[in-house]
């Protein structure tokens, strides 16, 4: 399954760092970015999740909420939100159902070997609850700032 843009966006309930959980549907009302990424402390991982964390007053200024998902275990986001300062939640999905629900676990290939991954993607979901935007294989350098000017533009 995948998401489009102006779909009803799939809805979740999934632990985040710190013990408590995150449910999609409980943010209406407000902009929400998802940003699905591979992997906890990995050097693209951590850049993003910096960048996002460096442009927290684009989003917070627009009432913007922010949520990491990848399917590292709470505790493993614990570590890597501690290490990083990060401040926004960030979502275990070790069951892997939002990664399928939002088309994001995908068949990946390195050095020749396919394997099953996370492709790093973004999507934005309006107050209502419909995405707005998607990006899907996202580069990381300049990613962030192209996700504010489209939260800006809701």
């Amino acid at each position: 399954m995948s998401v489009e843009t102006g779909s009803e966006a799939p809805d979740f309930t999934l632990p985040v760092d710190g013990g408590e959980t995150v449910t999609l549907s409980k943010l209406r009302g407000k902009p929400v970015v998802l940003y699905f990424y591979p992997k906890d402390d990995t050097s693209g991982c951590t850049a993003q999740a910096c960048d996002f964390r460096d442009a927290m007053p684009n989003f917070v200024g627009v009432g913007a909420m922010i949520v990491g998902i990848s399917k590292d275990s709470v505790q493993s986001h614990d570590k890597f939100k501690a290490k990083y300062g990060l401040p926004f939640p960030l979502a275990s999905d070790e069951a892997g159902q939002a990664c399928e629900d939002y088309g994001v676990w995908v068949e990946k290939s390195m050095y020749g070997r396919k394997y099953m991954g996370i492709e790093r993607s973004t999507v934005l979901i309006a107050a209502d609850g419909k995405v707005a935007r998607i990006w899907r294989k996202v580069s990381v350098p300049g990613h962030v700032s192209q996700v504010a000017e489209a939260v800006k533009g809701l």
